[in-house]
């Protein structure tokens, strides 16, 4: 069979366009120019060997200097009798609707219920019409008309409808024969049932290509693209919950997998079509009530043993499931979750179930197939949990001869170890099976998953110990100073070498990504700031206000002096310049406590140096730790930080003589001693390091690594890009279509103390509260300055406001919310149940889940009523119901 591929494409000085075979054959194929912009090529092909995928390259000198965007095209079904197949194809540009293609509404919220009649195929005598119109909710259909008896008359009701077996794709086969030369045509969306006309495309009528055939070839029309303006743009809302966080009659004092079928049969009742979680990867490090923090996962790839449903994975005897029934009853009746607790008793539970059917049901087919497709993770993981156990400690460097991980030394290991490492496959099969059960019912209930990926991964992981050169492991990852940490946020997580991950194309990223899609349609980047530059902090500091962006594009001496006339003197500005006044403004009267025990005194002078055992803050740290932890103590701890922290500049770690000015230079006692010509010249070389210098830069470095990982998957990209946000962050997510985060009280235009719900970008998720903060009702009362402000110039109400965020008030911030123009209105539960007052908890202060500034935070937030009560309170649903209809989500 010959296939001829026709493409309409103009190229630059020297270019080429090549056609790129990618199953079930490798290969390139050198293509023709057969008019000016139109290129032709051609392979014979036999169609047994297998779907046929290809894509297009521009090349120059025989170099890819620009690909197509997504994934590849697919030839559809060919007849048998077909002896030649000419396809007409199209470029595939990034599509203005990504979001649509995305699996959150290609397989659950527009998706196509029913039986589907097969897909038509490539049929000699025949064109094949293949359009892309993913916007078309499930209760609508496409038809084409135009200008002959065939097509309708330009009749929608008497069209010819698609066929959308490969929805978002639309296909349908028209008689050549039957159709006139000229012929004109248009695709128009109508409903599904009544056969009515919603909406016909923009633009002007399309026309109909008509080669001469031999009646032995067929014609294929791809790469059609469905845009209608008549459609209004579709809006949608969700509920936001940690997984941790749910509450059922059936949990063991934790959320559980299957309490989101629940909570989506909840968002179902009530107009939602997204779930969205934290992240639920295992943390199980310590053992203790640390591992409960959700973005410090001992693995990116294992699920945490905590969310299994127990008695999903298996029954035990009689008088054991009692004891671990009466168990689970007395953890569920606790207000908080008691992590340690929790996670004891359900470890001990699956580890009775091992002992019983382990064995048995790791032989099953379904069991060996998930441990063989994910031995890539799995195996390692397995291996690290065993060890971990063995030693007392995730601190891998603690553990003699596996401290480096070697495949060979693993392999004898895990034939030594065969019981224990069969019981980690055992519970996360169980994990992997139950999520993907939830997804499935999800997805029936047209609500979408979506999930969180953290920007981070914990030193002691495994993604650590395995491949150790993907990560920059001297280094801690965190942020830097805003309004709710004042001293910057230092997570702890190593950076990310991107050199070495760039080497094979990011895959363990997009090994990440894939594994997410096993269960999740969405899924929200944390912190998406750490793809463009990270904050990069020492690994002896503590503060983050000792960070540095990396990548970055440093200082030198000489750049200063010449670009910015400011003069560096690298002994005053990147050392502590520690004076009298500095004392007296940090330490108080702990003044001469500070002298006597960790400041030195140059003779002939009068600056104070710190003492070679307490230089870095991670020294102070360890000093005091070993000290009673006493209010004095801690005092002198907190006041030896910010003298560590009392620096000009910072010099790079890795090229000597370059330097980064410190992140709120302004606040240290060395710039107020500059004299104003100085202090002038370092804040216009301050403004363009942090808004100017870098922009293109890390504009580059984005778009090096997102659109790769975007195109890993067919998830809907939402981020998180809240903090100190560079000007090519929105560019370069409005260009890739990832849909931004909009928080009223965190708004992005400065100068403006809240945002404005009503010109939030439609290409947005908005919300009221994040996990890091309290809702609605605990910010209402934390500040009578903003509430009043927000009351007046916001509600635009007289008078005094409520001194506590009454029903009311919370449901107008909550409509608000529904009526902007983003795409997504995705609330956290508590602020949903803050409209209601016999629902809500009663008090605010309980319902944060995560207080960013405490790096010590316990993570235990849970729900203070059942699920049950939840979809019981028909009353309350459908308030929420009418709410969202009415805001035209």
């Amino acid at each position: 069979m010959k296939l001829t591929f026709s493409i309409d494409y103009y190229t630059g000085a020297e270019e080429r366009l090549t056609l790129q075979l990618i199953t079930p054959r490798q290969g390139e194929v050198g293509m023709y120019p057969d008019s000016p912009g139109r290129w032709v090529g051609n392979i014979e092909f036999d169609p047994t060997e297998g779907k046929l995928t290809y894509r297009y390259l521009v090349q120059r000198h025989g170099i890819t200097t620009r690909e197509e965007w997504g994934k590849p095209h697919a030839l559809p079904a060919v007849d048998p009798e077909t002896l030649q197949v000419i396809t007409l194809d199209r470029w595939q540009e990034l599509p203005h609707d990504l979001p649509f293609m995305s699996q959150a509404f290609t397989e659950c919220i527009n998706r196509r219920n029913g039986s589907t009649a097969q897909a038509p195929r490539l049929t000699p005598g025949m064109i094949t019409l293949s359009v892309e119109a993913p916007t078309l909710t499930s209760g609508m259909e496409l038809v084409v008309t135009g200008n002959c008896q065939l097509l309708g008359n330009w009749n929608p009701a008497e069209a010819p409808r698609l066929n959308a077996a490969n929805y978002p794709r639309w296909d349908i086969n028209l008689p050549i024969d039957l159709l006139p030369e000229g012929c004109e045509y248009k695709f128009v969306a109508i409903d599904n049932a009544s056969g009515a006309t919603i909406a016909w495309e923009d633009g002007d009528n399309r026309l109909l290509p008509h080669p001469a055939t031999d009646g032995k070839s067929a014609i294929h029309v791809n790469g059609l693209r469905f845009s209608t303006t008549d459609i209004p743009a579709w809006r949608g809302a969700g509920v936001a919950i940690p997984v941790f966080s749910l509450r059922s009659d059936e949990d063991c004092g934790v959320g559980d997998f299957f309490d989101l079928k629940k909570m989506a049969q909840w968002a179902a009742s009530t107009g939602q079509r997204f779930i969205q979680i934290l992240p639920i990867n295992d943390t199980t490090m310590t053992g203790t009530w640390m591992d409960s923090y959700p973005y410090n996962a001992n693995s990116t790839f294992a699920l945490h043993p905590m969310y299994l449903r127990l008695e999903e994975a298996g029954v035990l005897p009689p008088a054991r499931m009692e004891h671990y029934r009466a168990e689970a009853r007395r953890l569920n009746t606790l207000k908080e979750i008691d992590y340690v607790e929790v996670n004891r008793i359900k470890n001990a539970y699956t580890r009775e179930l091992y002992a019983i059917e382990g064995r048995r049901t790791l032989q099953q087919p379904d069991v060996q197939e998930f441990i063989a497709r994910n031995a890539s993770w799995l195996t390692p993981y397995a291996a690290y949990c065993v060890l971990r156990d063995i030693h007392g400690t995730p601190e891998h460097d603690r553990w003699g001869t596996y401290a480096t991980y070697n495949s060979d030394a693993i392999d004898h290991f895990i034939s030594e170890h065969r019981d224990e490492i069969g019981y980690v496959y055992f519970v996360q099969y169980h994990l992997d099976r139950q999520l993907r059960e939830v997804q499935q019912f999800a997805h029936s209930l047209g609500v979408a998953i979506k999930g969180d990926i953290p920007i981070g991964i914990s030193r002691t992981s495994v993604d650590a110990w395995t491949q150790p050169e993907l990560f920059n492991l001297a280094t801690q990852a965190g942020a830097p100073p805003d309004d709710f940490s004042v001293l910057g946020q230092n997570w702890g997580f190593p950076t990310y070498n991107w050199d070495t991950m760039a080497q094979d194309g990011y895959s363990w990223w997009k090994a990440r990504f894939k594994k997410m899609a096993d269960y999740c349609d969405a899924y929200r980047i944390d912190h998406v700031l750490g793809f463009f530059r990270i904050w990069q902090i020492p690994l002896d500091a503590v503060h983050g206000l000792l960070g540095i962006f990396n990548p970055a594009l440093p200082l030198s001496a000489q750049e200063l002096d010449s670009t910015y006339g400011f003069k560096l003197d690298p002994e005053l500005m990147t050392i502590p310049y520690i004076t009298e006044q500095t004392l007296a403004d940090i330490a108080g009267d702990d003044i001469q406590e500070l002298k006597s025990h960790f400041l030195t005194l140059r003779e002939g002078e009068k600056i104070y140096r710190l003492r070679d055992e307490f230089k870095t803050q991670r020294q102070v740290a360890e000093h005091f730790a070993s000290q009673p932890d006493t209010p004095a103590n801690q005092r002198l701890r907190d006041e030896l930080m910010l003298l560590i922290d009392d620096v000009l500049f910072i010099a790079d770690p890795t090229r000597k003589g370059m330097y980064h000015p410190r992140i709120s230079a302004y606040q240290t006692h060395i710039y107020r001693w500059l004299d104003d010509d100085q202090r002038e010249r370092f804040d216009r070389m301050y403004w363009d390091f942090f808004y100017h210098r870098h922009n293109d830069f890390w504009q580059q470095k984005a778009m090096e690594k997102l659109p790769p990982l975007i195109q890993a998957t067919g998830m809907l990209t939402c981020a998180e890009d809240l903090g100190m946000i560079p000007h090519c962050v929105p560019a370069v997510m409005d260009d890739l279509r990832i849909i931004a985060l909009e928080i009223q009280r965190m708004p992005k235009t400065p100068g403006e103390p809240f945002g404005h719900p009503e010109r939030y970008p439609y290409m947005s998720v908005c919300t009221t509260s994040t996990h890091d903060m309290g809702g609605i009702r605990q910010w209402w009362e934390e500040n009578r300055a903003n509430t009043l402000d927000f009351y007046t110039n916001v509600m635009k109400l007289q008078g005094e406001a409520p001194q506590f965020a009454t029903p009311a008030v919370c449901e107008w911030i909550v409509r608000q919310n529904l009526s902007s123009p983003s795409m997504l209105c995705i609330l956290p539960l508590q602020d949903w149940l803050s409209i209601d007052g016999t629902l809500r908890r009663a008090n605010p202060l309980e319902e944060q889940i995560n207080v960013p500034a405490n790096s010590r935070h316990y993570w235990r937030y849970r729900m203070h009523l059942p699920l049950e009560t939840l979809l019981d309170n028909a009353t309350f649903n459908k308030k929420i119901e009418t709410m969202i209809i009415e805001s035209g989500r």
